[in-house]
């Protein structure tokens, strides 16, 4: 009997997602709750051969894995895994598994739609007014047209590419910046190639889709946001470290910038004594840029592929393949 663990279900769908009975002879236990302190989540993760993870929701450092005698495969879900102590995991024999880098679905994937989602209700208040007509009140605010507005698009890759697609059709001018941007390139994807501080400077709506890295973590912080325009909006649907949450906080206290929308925290599930629960110009959701319901069926589906193909002794897309044929290290 194989022992499989799925974290961090949080809207209880991984069941239905993909065929799970498909994995011979195995026991499936399916955690809700999200936990992250090492301790709890050692204990509970006790006598499971396997973990699926959901992309970075629960991190796997090396005070982790090495309690966890048991454990020998990490399924996880795209194509990066920087919440997991790859080197201890090879240290101790457990392979990591990869799916697609992203959910699969269109151009830009579900990523792109909810931050072109973000972007319309924020400029048009679209959950300010859906709270006050509830409460009796009518048209309190008017809202921005987004046509003849500047779009600034600070990495023009996979989501940004399709952002600035789309910002064309609406009439918007695309501005963009890459560390490896170069003005044909920006140019061929429909963009206007922007220095660093002119991004900040032009943009009426910045949106990020950058990854985090070491290099990135912090790159958004109190300079950048006062080069923004008081009237611009700030979108964040990559990672919550690469903009400074003190910093954001207080360009919005002090209408540094018209307000922020923002699928993706420090530390996540954000606490209800963050600061930005408090504002009245942010529009928050609880990072799912990627998790629509096709996506997360895409995820699951290549996950479940992944643990058959290792059950059947023939694993495949292993992140760490520096184990593949070598015994377990315990």
């Amino acid at each position: 009997m194989i022992r499989i663990a799925v974290l961090d279900d949080y809207a209880e769908n991984a069941k239905d997602l993909a065929d799970w009975d498909s994995i011979p002879d195995a026991e499936i236990v399916y955690f809700r709750d999200h936990v992250s302190e090492p301790n709890a989540l050692v204990e509970m993760l006790q006598g499971f051969d396997i973990v699926q993870m959901m992309r970075e929701r629960t991190p796997f450092p090396a005070e982790v894995v090495d309690r966890l005698p048991d454990l020998k495969l990490l399924s996880g879900t795209g194509g990066r895994h920087p919440h997991v102590d790859m080197d201890a995991c090879t240290r101790l024999g457990i392979q990591v598994t990869n799916t697609s880098g992203s959910s699969g679905v269109g151009p830009g994937g579900p990523t792109m739609e909810l931050a072109w989602g973000l972007i319309i209700g924020l400029m048009r208040h679209i959950p300010w007014e859906d709270r006050q007509i509830r409460e009796g009140r009518w048209q309190t605010r008017m809202g921005t047209g987004l046509s003849g507005k500047t779009l600034g698009i600070m990495g023009l890759g996979s989501i940004g590419v399709p952002m600035a697609n789309i910002a064309n059709a609406l009439g918007m001018n695309v501005i963009a910046w890459s560390r490896s941007l170069t003005p044909e390139r920006a140019e061929a994807a429909g963009a206007t190639y922007a220095s660093w501080d002119e991004l900040f400077k032009q943009s009426d709506v910045l949106t990020i889709h950058v990854p985090l890295s070491d290099e990135s973590r912090g790159w958004v912080g109190a300079r950048e946001l006062g080069l923004m325009k008081p009237t611009a909006y700030l979108i964040n649907t990559s990672r919550g470290p690469i903009v400074q949450t003190g910093a954001l906080v207080d360009a919005l206290r002090n209408d540094t910038i018209a307000g922020a929308a923002v699928d993706v925290y420090d530390s996540e599930p954000i606490s209800m004594n963050h600061p930005l629960l408090a504002l009245e110009n942010v529009v928050l959701t609880p990072h799912v840029g990627y998790a629509s319901v096709e996506g997360l069926r895409n995820f699951y589906r290549g996950a479940v592929a992944n643990i058959n193909a290792w059950v059947a002794g023939e694993p495949m897309k292993v992140a760490n393949e520096a184990v593949l044929g070598s015994e377990r290290k315990r």
